[in-house]
């Protein structure tokens, strides 16, 4: 029963991490940015979500990563990451489906 508790905190902490992470990536970035930019931040962003968690996925496999939780973690915030970014086209898509049916 320790082990899973141990593994509960190891998940906590990690997720403490992505959040400090992120609020510090929120607090750098310039308030003042348009729109197209602030859409091609966040692909980057989720593109390299993707990207670090292959290679924690990959890691893990090869037996140089020991840390499963971090494994998890970071699959979850990719997996995430996706889902939004998928939402947020599914959206615009819509928008813009409805203004071409518009009557002029």
């Amino acid at each position: 029963m320790s082990s899973i508790g141990g593994l509960k905190f190891q998940v906590d902490q990690t997720h403490l991490k992505s959040l400090a992470k992120a609020h510090e990536a929120l607090e750098t970035k310039p308030s003042t940015a348009d729109f197209s930019q602030r859409l091609a931040d966040g692909l980057k962003s989720v593109a390299s979500a993707q990207n670090e968690a292959s290679a924690l996925g990959t890691a893990f496999e090869a037996g140089t990563e020991q840390n499963l939780a971090k494994v998890m973690v970071a699959q979850q915030v990719s997996s995430l990451g996706f889902q939004l970014t998928l939402n947020v086209r599914n959206k615009a898509l819509s928008a813009y489906k409805d203004i071409m049916n518009m009557p002029v």
